[in-house]
């Protein structure tokens, strides 16, 4: 008989499922059974892709556009997001420091493939987006989890930086807006965790995703514009809404762009042809307006849902001022029976239809009770989630 014990090397052992997925892949489930389940859990917008970048994918199958780009992206798109900083930000960006790549994620395995050594620490905002630390598993990197909350602004600060720092790290990973907060850095913040950390002659990086879903007449600064030096992350799939499209882009300094050019070539040859000619609409004057469309509407959704989870309980530490995300203390609904934010979403789920997110999915600090609430439903479907939720108590 053949040995069928299943092998796994440690690195595939040692990162945790996505409790997200997870869930969602119950919510699936229980809907296929004829349950009616409202998604608050997945941080996907509800939006389908503007129909601008549709009807430019669509042109560009129609014009066999379907063979493999360079490694480094399609040169009219790299060219058309070095336009979209100057534009937006007045930061001018040489386009070959532009690397687009399958999704923000690919964009992520490049950065630590490229800049975490093995054994070597990547300083990381806990609570913070899940897979930042399996991905640094996966490249024989440590994270190191840094407990973040309401008195700073749930980012990492100089001081951390100064704190946590020792000859074994290499980076920090930052992320403005934040998932799961929507806490935002400042420039003034930007450019003093930027000069602490060259202080330290260490490597700093910018999740930037959410860029474009702010509120509150935030002004958004990119980390480009306070250190020409950083490594900065960027996706199509939020602001954008092309999520299924896998489309993202790495800003390296110019001395990088060979070893990326190299690790992209090795690991995913290019990232998705068809999506990167439908991503060049994205930057068109009728795709901004639809964009600019949809930000209001997340912005009124933030706020009904804001106010309908706080009268319900829910203590709320900081109004989140980007992305689409609120992180709730729920110690609230807690109880011997429900002891944590992971059997508080199954209870949900379970017995009001309502799919969240468990704080374990964003590291260890408060993670047992917190849950987060992603607003990428119409407003009827977010007050109907919290009424469903306040007929179990």
């Amino acid at each position: 008989m053949p040995n069928t014990k299943l092998r796994l090397a440690k690195r595939a052992e040692q990162i945790s499922p996505f409790h997200v997925m997870d869930i969602l892949a119950q919510a699936k489930q229980l809907e296929a059974q004829g349950r009616q389940i409202i998604h608050l859990e997945v941080g996907e917008p509800d939006f389908s892709t503007p129909q601008p970048i549709i009807d430019a994918g669509v042109a560009a199958l129609h014009a066999g556009k379907t063979h493999y780009t360079p490694a480094l992206g399609l040169p009219e798109l790299r060219q058309a997001i070095a336009d979209w900083y100057l534009q937006t930000y007045q930061v001018a960006i040489p386009v070959n420091r532009i690397i687009i790549t399958p999704g923000a994620s690919g964009g992520l395995l490049l950065l630590m493939g490229a800049l975490l050594e093995s054994g070597g620490n990547i300083l990381l905002a806990d609570p913070g987006y899940p897979c930042n630390r399996h991905f640094a598993r996966f490249v024989e990197g440590r994270a190191k989890m840094i407990a973040v909350s309401e008195s700073n602004g749930y980012q990492l600060t100089a001081a951390d930086i100064e704190r946590h720092w020792d000859e074994h790290t290499d980076m920090a990973l930052l992320a403005s807006p934040s998932n799961p907060t929507g806490s935002i850095l400042s420039r003034l913040q930007l450019s003093t965790l930027s000069a602490a950390i060259q202080e330290k002659q260490g490597v700093l990086a910018v999740d930037e995703i959410y860029h474009g879903l702010t509120y509150d007449d935030v002004d958004m600064t990119t980390a480009l514009a306070v250190d020409p030096h950083a490594f900065v992350l960027n996706s199509f799939s939020k602001y954008f809404g092309m999520t299924g499209w896998r489309l993202g882009w790495l800003v390296v300094p110019e001395a990088y762009t060979s070893v990326m050019d190299k690790l992209a070539q090795n690991l995913f040859l290019a990232a998705p042809t068809v999506s990167q000619y439908a991503a060049l609409a994205a930057f068109e004057t009728s795709t901004l307006a639809i964009l600019e469309q949809r930000r209001c509407v997340f912005e009124q959704r933030r706020n009904t849902l804001l106010s309908a989870l706080q009268s319900l309980g829910f203590d709320i530490k900081a109004t989140p001022q980007g992305a689409f995300y609120i992180y709730a203390d729920c110690q609230h609904f807690l109880n011997e029976q429900v002891p944590d934010s992971m059997a508080l979403s199954q209870y949900w789920l379970n017995e009001a239809g309502v799919a969240v997110t468990p704080g374990d999915d964003f590291g260890v600090h408060g993670a047992q009770h917190h849950i987060r609430f992603a607003y990428t439903q119409d407003e009827t479907k977010l007050l109907e989630a919290v009424a469903r939720i306040a007929q179990l108590y």
